[in-house]
C-alpha cells in the first residue's frame, strides 16, 4: 500500500533532506545504484517526488548528495608521525567506507557520469575534494618532519593515493584488503613521494 504524503505533517528543509537521505542509502543498499529510482526514494522518505526533483534533477545527483551527507563526519587525516602509516590508515578507512552503500554509489555515479561529458563536469563540480584536503594535510605534515622533499608535493602526485584505491575498487570490488593498501603504499606512495 502506497501512504499519501499529504496525509503526513509536513517537513521542510534539513528534517525533510535527512528522510530523503537515509531513504537513498536504504534503496542503494537494498536494490544498489542501477536498479534506484526516484518514485522509490520518494514513496521511502514519504515525500512527494516533486520535492525531489526539485532538489535533484538526477538521481546521479541526488545519489551524490546523500553519500556526501553521510561522510560529512568527523573524518580527519591520519597523524601517527609517518607517512607510511598515515597513508596506509587513510587507505583503510577509506576502503571501509566503500564496503557500505558509499561504495554502491560510487560505482553507480562514476558508471552513470562518464558516458556523459555534461554529467562528469557536473560530478567533478560537486566534489567537495575531502579526500584529496586529507592527502596534502598527510604529506604536508610529513615534509614538516623532514620525511620528503616539499618539492615532491604537487597536484598530479596528490590525487594518486585516492586514485589508485578507486581503480582497485571499481576492477577488484570490495573488500580492498590489506595487503593490497600496503602494497599500494610500500611499493608507489612511498617512493613517489620521496623521488
Amino acid at each position: 500500500m502506497v501512504t499519501d504524503h499529504r496525509k503526513l505533517p509536513r517537513r521542510r528543509g534539513d528534517a525533510l533532506n535527512d528522510a530523503i537521505y537515509r531513504a537513498t542509502l536504504d534503496e542503494l543498499a537494498e536494490v544498489g545504484y542501477a536498479k534506484l529510482t526516484m518514485e522509490r526514494v520518494a514513496e521511502r522518505a514519504k515525500a512527494s517526488k516533486a520535492s525531489l526533483y526539485r532538489r535533484w534533477p538526477t538521481k546521479m545527483e541526488l545519489v551524490h548528495d546523500a553519500v556526501q551527507h553521510v561522510l560529512r563526519g568527523p573524518m580527519t587525516p591520519p597523524d601517527t608521525g609517518s607517512l607510511r602509516d598515515d597513508l596506509i590508515s587513510l587507505l583503510r578507512q577509506s576502503a571501509e567506507m566503500l564496503t557500505g552503500p558509499a561504495g554502491e554509489a560510487l560505482r553507480g555515479v562514476l558508471t552513470d557520469a562518464l558516458s556523459d561529458a555534461r554529467r562528469t563536469a557536473e560530478l567533478r563540480a560537486r566534489s567537495h575534494g575531502s579526500g584529496l584536503r586529507m592527502v596534502e594535510t598527510i604529506v604536508r605534515r610529513a615534509a614538516a618532519r623532514g620525511e620528503i622533499d616539499e618539492s615532491a608535493i604537487t597536484p598530479r602526485r596528490l590525487e594518486v593515493p585516492l586514485a589508485l584505491l578507486r581503480h582497485h575498487f571499481l576492477f577488484h570490488g570490495v573488500p580492498v584488503p590489506g595487503d593490497v593498501i600496503g602494497q599500494m603504499v610500500d611499493e608507489i606512495l612511498v617512493p613517489l613521494f620521496k623521488s
